[in-house]
Order: structure tokens, then C-alpha cells, then sequence
């Protein structure tokens, strides 16, 4: 049996689901489409159950994909049931998709989910009364506390043994004479769901009107007889007004609302704080910089700062301060890998090839990567922490006010976030904007969005120069390439919206969560994914690819073994291009053209650019045996602190070449699966190829003033301070005269466009 799971975003399916299947559930797309698609099995009831996990959706109006993909599924493939998930907190909000559900001849159950926390707020759900006010079954249960599952699926499966005809709330009033003659043209015909297809056709619903063109035609003159009133003519306002008066009037009775709850409730007090118009970015900014101290500090809480230096000397913990908890697990892993690679190399004969292929080669590439997992895994640990709490829905709201000055609204924020995880996501994450100048705006920043794959390169080169020079903090060097790329993805849509990607930027609805605890096996079931996704890159494509770097890198166009790889083949090539990159101050010395290469095998996938500087770097000695300060004589650390070839013109160059270099893969193409994501999200070669060349020309102008801009910074600063003066107002400048010419939706298209969301607050 197949039973699907159908609810609002944020109503708790996904925790539901999770519950359900657990280590059962596996994740792939529908098919046509890039919505992600999530099935799994329940096997507590003595017979294998296929759970299938629909988009959340608040309507089945053709507006979004994920309403599409719902809509078609439950007509055409016709699961055993439907487990309408329904958050209990906004019970009365919830029901508008229920009552649109209930309309399908499919059995259904209705799962009031989060009923523990109504409760705790004062509220009481009358289970059975609401059961026989929807002539379908309720069942109060608590997906994150597990409470009432098994009855729920126990309940599911009688339901899904039991035919069911479908229940129409909306044939009264004006549309009571004109419901009766449309649904009776679709019994004539023999149409399944007739309840659903006659609200659909009454509503004038673009799929319904296209698949049955005839019944169209005569709906068409039958409505023209009918006075709408206030809706001038829109029936699909019609209808959703009739839900809601009938959700109001027969629905509302099983709802006791405490009277405690008409003040503010917790989650309106943390918000009246959290989502301030002043302070709201702000708090957001500062909690982002303690995930970021908590990922990659070596001196957690700052307490170095009190402690007497040569107090302590701990390898892995700290010297003279207590690393963060995502730095000790990097040293474990990091002191791990060094050992299996000597003990490796200790064990291989010495200057033959085979041993440089598997210990300069295979173990230094792939190691180079899988060192950094920890520190991925912490840092995502504590974003989903942040979003299964409902606080970056918050943080939509909050940079709608702020994005929405710059082409972008808060959701389109949502699909960018998405892209602190992975950019391919994120970018088909886009197919939910309907507005086709912000989807492009929003495909062609995403990139910017620094995702976990880009990670290790500000792991790595934070870590190294952290120690080396003084008044660098690491956890501010990773910080700062998340603010680079969300300033910039700001500037860049501005561009875009005056430029290549017109459009206006649409209002931003959406429902804000409450604050509630994240479930631990949620957690671990997103950390899982994560580690997969990694440990399968590693061991596949990272490795395929660091066997061929060091071949190019080992041997020279004689096919003779050298040790010197700028005499190899890559070094030869790369040499001829390294004067492109020049301008961009990395490119600059001896070893300028490694970090090209670098840059350039980013481009396949940002994992191989740590990948492929520890294969030209060699086999490395143990760090964690070294003093701190002397780490800068490792040979990775060495080819690192030696980026931008030195002095130039008497000026230690390294630190501005550095930023150069990490901001050039920060903003150049992403990799290859996110370009192929592009592609089919545009839907153009033309428009494809626009996207490729504004990120490389992105990349190159921002790397370029940043390199020059520190090497200003670190001669003259109140000369670099005046640059900095002169190019905010600029782009100030360009906000006001772009947004004098924003035009405000008149009132009620605003209204028809909640209509047609079905976000209509009861």
C-alpha cells in the first residue's frame, strides 16, 4: 500500500515522515522536475506501507511546482490514503488545503499534529467533533515526540480499506445553481474526482480549463449569468471566500481557544526582538559569528586572551587556549590521516613513482578533504539547528526588507540558503519563484552563497595564516567569506535587475514557524546525508581527479618521471595561462601557477582546490607535533603563506593574495553539477552562457579589487578607507534611483495574489 503525506510548509510533514520511514527513507526527484521527491517504509503493521512525502503545499492551484507535483500525484497514481498533516497551532489556517484534499474520492486521515503544544498553549482541539464536522477521521499526535504514530498509521490503514467519496464545502450561495450543472457534466462523462474537477473548472484553474476544453466552454456561459460582487468577476476569490466561511462556521466550534493565548505568546516575544526592523540583521549577524566560533576558533570564548602565555601546550586541545569543538575534531581526523599517510610512506620504498601516486598523490589529495569533514559536519550541525528551531524562517522575513531593495524578496532568500549546503539545491530550489526576472537574479547569485563543498579552502587557508600572522582570527577570515559573498550576491542582483534580468520583485508571503526544540534524529539523519555526500565525492570523483593531477604534475611531456612539477606537463601548460591571473596578485611568484591550477580544478568541484594543492605540496609532516607558530614550515603551509610570491615593492603581499585567491573560488563557476542545475533551471544555452560569463567576470573584477584594495590597505589605510567611503555611496546611490522606480501592486491584485497562494490568514 502507498500512502502519501500531504500538508502546509512548515506543519511538521517532514519530522512526520522521519518518523515514519527512518533509515528507510531515500531522497531523488519527481520525474520532469527538479522538486525533490522523499519515499520511504513504514513496517510496524505487519504489512510493508510506501510512504510518500509530498512537497508542502498550500493549495492544489497549478501555481508553484510543488502544487503541480502534489496535484498530479494524488490524481493519477491514487495512493491508498492521504495523512493530511495539519499544524494544530494554526488549526483553522491549515484546514483551507484539508477541505480542498477532501474533495478527491481518495480515503484520507487527518493527523493534527504538534497537539501537545496547542495544549501547553491553552487551546483544546475536539477531535471527534472536527471527525465528523470533515466526515474524515482526526487523530491528535506529536510527530517530533512520537506521540500517537502508530495509532495514526493504525487508524491510515482502516481508512485506506474503506471507499471514500469526495466532500464539496463551496457549492452554496451564488455558485450553489452552477456547481450542480458543471458536476453533473463531469458525471455524464465518467470523470474520476468530479467533486474536485467541478470546483477546479468553477474556478477557472489553467490545467482544468486546457484538459476538458468542452465542459470549459459551457462553465464559461454559465458563469457569465452569475454576480460576483466585490470579487469583480474572480471566481477563484469566490471560492476560496466560501472556504473560509465554511472553515469558520463548522470547523471553528471544534477549536477552544484559551483566553491566556490572546496576548503574546512565547515564539511573538522572542520575535519581537529577533526580527526587529533595527536590530533583527544585526542578531543574525552576531549568532552567525558564534556558529563560526564554534567551528573553526582556536581560542574558544576568547579565553586565551586571560590566560598567562606557556601555561599549557596541549596537542589537539590548544596551546594556550582551548580550541573550538569543530578544531579538535579537525586535529583527531587531521592527526589520524597524517599517521596512515607516514606510516604509508615509511613502509613504501623511497623516489619510486608508485609512492609519490599513492602518498603524495592519492592520500594527500583525498586526505586534504576528508580532514575538513569535521568542521563541515559541526558548522551544518548548528545551521540545521538554527533551522529546525524556525529561526531562518525569521531570517527570510528579516532580508525580505532588506533584499527587497536590491530585486530579490525574502523568498528567494530561502532557495540562497539553501545554498550554504549545496548550490545544486539551492538552485532548483528557484522553480518556486514565479516571477521570471528574480528567478534568474536568483540563479545567477546563488553561487555566491558560499557552499560546505567551498569550505575546506577557508578552513585551510584560515587555520594556516591564523597562526602565522598574528592579527588574523580564523573564525573572522571564514566569517568574512560568507559576508564577501552575500554583499556581493546583493550588489550583483541590483545589477541584474537594472541590466539582464528586469523585472519587478513580487510581495513575500509566508507563515513563521513557532520556536520549538530540533528533534536529535532529524539532526543526525541531515548530518548522515551530509557525510555521504562527501565521503562519495572523496572516493569517487576527488580521487579519479587527484590520480590525474599528479600524473600531469609528475611526469613531463617526455613521459619521464620529474620531481620538480613545474617542469611536469600540468606546469608547463598552466605557465602559459598564469599571466591572466597576475593582475589577481595569487598568480605572482614561483609557485604562482599551482594555485591557478588550483582554481581552475575548482571549477569540476571546489573540493579538489585543497585537493590539489596538497598533491603539488607532497607528503607533509605531522603538524600536531609542532609548535603553532612554526606550522608555516610544513610543505602545504609553505606553498600557502608563500601565495602572491612574497614582497612586492617591499610589501608582504601574502594576505591580500590569499583573500584574492579565496574569493576568486568563492564567486568564479561553482562546479559542474551546479552549472548542469543552472542549465535546466534557464532552460537556454544562451542565457546558460550569460550566467557562466557574469560569474567568471564576478569572480575576476572582485579578486582584483580585493587583491589591490589590501595592498592599498596595508600601505596607506586612510587611503583605502576613502576608496571604501566612495564605493558604499556609490552602490547607495544605485539602490535609491533604482528603487524611485519600483511600482507598488495596487490593493487588490495584493489581495488576488493571497487568494491564489490560498495564505489567506482566517
Amino acid at each position: 500500500m502507498r500512502f502519501a503525506l500531504a500538508g502546509n510548509p512548515n506543519s511538521g510533514k517532514t519530522t512526520l515522515f522521519n518518523a515514519l520511514t527512518g533509515s528507510t527513507a531515500h531522497v531523488g526527484n519527481w520525474p520532469g522536475v527538479t522538486v525533490e521527491k522523499k519515499s520511504g517504509y513504514y513496517k510496524k503493521l505487519g504489512e510493508k506501507i510506501e510512504i510518500i512525502d509530498l512537497p508542502g503545499i498550500y493549495s492544489l492551484s497549478p501555481y508553484t511546482p510543488e502544487e503541480i507535483v502534489s496535484r498530479n500525484y494524488v490524481l493519477e497514481e491514487k495512493p491508498d490514503c492521504i495523512i493530511n498533516i495539519v499544524d494544530s497551532t494554526n488549526l483553522l489556517r491549515n484546514l483551507y488545503l484539508t477541505t480542498q484534499l477532501n474533495e478527491l474520492d481518495i480515503p484520507m486521515i487527518v493527523a493534527l499534529n504538534m497537539s501537545d503544544v496547542s495544549e501547553k498553549n491553552g487551546d483544546f482541539i475536539d477531535a471527534e467533533k472536527l471527525s465528523e464536522e470533515l466526515n474524515v477521521k482526526a487523530v491528535k499526535i506529536s510527530a517530533l515526540k512520537g506521540s500517537n504514530i502508530k495509532e495514526l498509521m493504525e487508524e491510515a490503514l482502516k481508512c485506506a480499506k474503506e471507499p471514500k467519496k469526495g466532500v464539496c464545502v463551496v457549492n452554496d450561495g451564488a455558485l450553489k445553481g452552477i456547481y450542480k450543472e458543471v458536476y453533473g457534466l463531469y458525471e455524464k462523462e465518467n470523470i474520476e474526482n468530479p467533486v474536485f474537477h467541478t470546483v477546479k473548472m468553477i474556478e477557472g484553474d489553467s490545467l482544468e480549463t486546457e484538459k476538458f476544453p468542452d465542459i470549459e466552454k459551457k462553465c464559461s456561459e454559465l458563469k457569465e449569468k452569475i454576480d460576483t460582487g466585490d470579487f469583480e468577476g474572480d471566481f477563484e476569490g469566490v471560492v476560496a471566500d466560501l472556504r473560509y466561511k465554511y472553515i469558520d462556521k463548522h470547523y471553528e466550534p471544534s477549536l477552544k481557544k484559551s483566553n491566556k493565548m490572546q496576548g503574546m505568546t512565547k515564539s511573538d516575544k522572542a520575535d519581537k526582538v529577533l526580527t526587529h526592523k533595527i536590530w533583527g540583521i544585526p542578531i543574525f549577524l552576531l549568532i552567525m559569528f558564534a556558529v563560526f566560533h564554534l567551528t573553526f576558533s582556536e581560542n574558544l570564548l576568547f579565553i586565551g586572551y586571560f590566560i598567562p602565555e606557556g601555561s599549557f601546550d596541549i596537542p589537539i586541545l590548544g596551546t594556550d587556549a582551548i580550541n573550538s569543538p569543530g578544531v579538535i575534531l579537525f586535529n583527531i581526523v587531521d592527526w589520524i590521516t597524517s599517521s596512515i599517510t607516514e606510516a604509508v610512506g615509511g613502509a613504501m620504498p623511497e623516489g619510486t613513482w608508485y609512492t609519490s601516486l599513492i602518498c603524495d598523490g592519492l592520500l594527500s589529495g583525498v586526505f586534504s578533504v576528508l580532514s575538513f569533514i569535521p568542521q563541515i559536519l559541526v558548522l551544518f550541525l548548528f545551521l540545521s539547528i538554527l533551522e529546525d528551531s524556525g529561526y531562518m524562517a525569521r531570517v527570510a522575513f528579516i532580508m525580505d526588507r532588506a533584499f527587497r531593495k536590491f530585486g530579490l524578496s525574502g523568498k528567494a532568500f530561502m532557495p540562497l540558503l539553501m545554498c550554504f549546503g549545496c548550490a545544486v539545491p539551492g538552485i532548483m530550489a528557484t522553480r518556486t519563484l514565479e516571477n521570471e526576472g528574480e528567478r534568474k537574479r536568483a540563479i545567477c547569485i546563488a553561487p555566491f552563497f558560499s557552499c560546505g563543498a567551498k569550505l575546506p579552502i577557508w578552513a585551510a587557508f584560515a587555520g594556516v595564516f591564523a597562526q602565522v600572522y598574528s592579527g588574523l582570527n580564523a573564525e573572522l577570515i571564514v566569517f568574512s567569506m560568507y559576508l564577501i559573498g552575500i554583499v556581493v550576491a546583493i550588489i550583483g542582483a541590483l545589477i541584474l535587475k537594472l541590466t539582464a534580468a528586469k523585472g519587478e520583485t513580487p510581495p513575500f508571503i509566508m507563515e513563521l514557524p513557532n520556536y520549538h526544540a530540533p528533534q536529535f534524529k532529524n539532526l543526525m539523519l541531515h548530518l548522515w546525508d551530509k557525510l555521504k555526500h562527501y565521503i562519495y565525492r572523496a572516493a569517487t570523483i576527488i580521487a579519479g581527479a587527484v590520480v590525474i593531477i599528479w600524473f600531469l604534475s609528475s611526469f613531463n611531456f617526455e613521459w619521464q618521471f620529474v620531481e620538480d612539477s613545474g617542469q611536469s606537463i600540468l606546469g608547463s601548460i598552466a605557465k602559459l595561462f598564469t599571466w591572466v591571473f597576475v593582475p589577481l596578485g595569487f598568480a605572482m611568484g614561483d609557485d604562482g601557477w599551482k594555485f591557478v591550477v588550483a582554481a581552475i580544478t575548482g571549477l569540476i568541484a571546489k573540493e579538489m582546490v585543497v585537493s590539489t594543492l596538497g598533491v603539488f605540496s607532497g607528503l607533509e609532516e605531522d603538524a600536531l607535533e609542532m609548535e603553532a607558530s612554526d606550522i608555516v614550515s610544513t610543505p602545504l603551509g609553505i606553498m600557502m603563506t608563500g601565495i602572491g610570491g612574497g614582497v612586492l615593492g617591499g610589501v608582504d603581499i601574502a594576505i591580500p593574495a590569499m583573500f584574492s585567491f579565496m574569493c576568486f573560488n568563492l564567486l568564479s563557476v561553482p562546479c559542474m553539477a551546479a552549472v548542469a542545475a543552472a542549465s535546466g533551471e534557464l532552460n537556454s544555452k544562451k542565457k546558460l552562457w550569460t550566467a557562466i560569463a557574469f560569474w567568471m567576470l564576478t569572480a575576476y573584477l572582485v579578486s582584483l579589487f580585493v587583491f589591490w584594495f589590501g595592498v592599498l590597505a596595508t600601505v596607506l589605510w586612510w587611503a583605502a578607507l576613502i576608496v571604501g567611503l566612495v564605493i558604499v555611496a556609490v552602490v547607495v546611490t544605485l539602490v535609491v534611483l533604482s528603487t524611485k522606480h519600483i511600482i507598488k501592486m495596487p490593493k487588490f491584485e495584493f489581495l488576488k495574489k493571497l487568494k491564489k497562494n490560498s495564505k489567506k490568514s482566517s
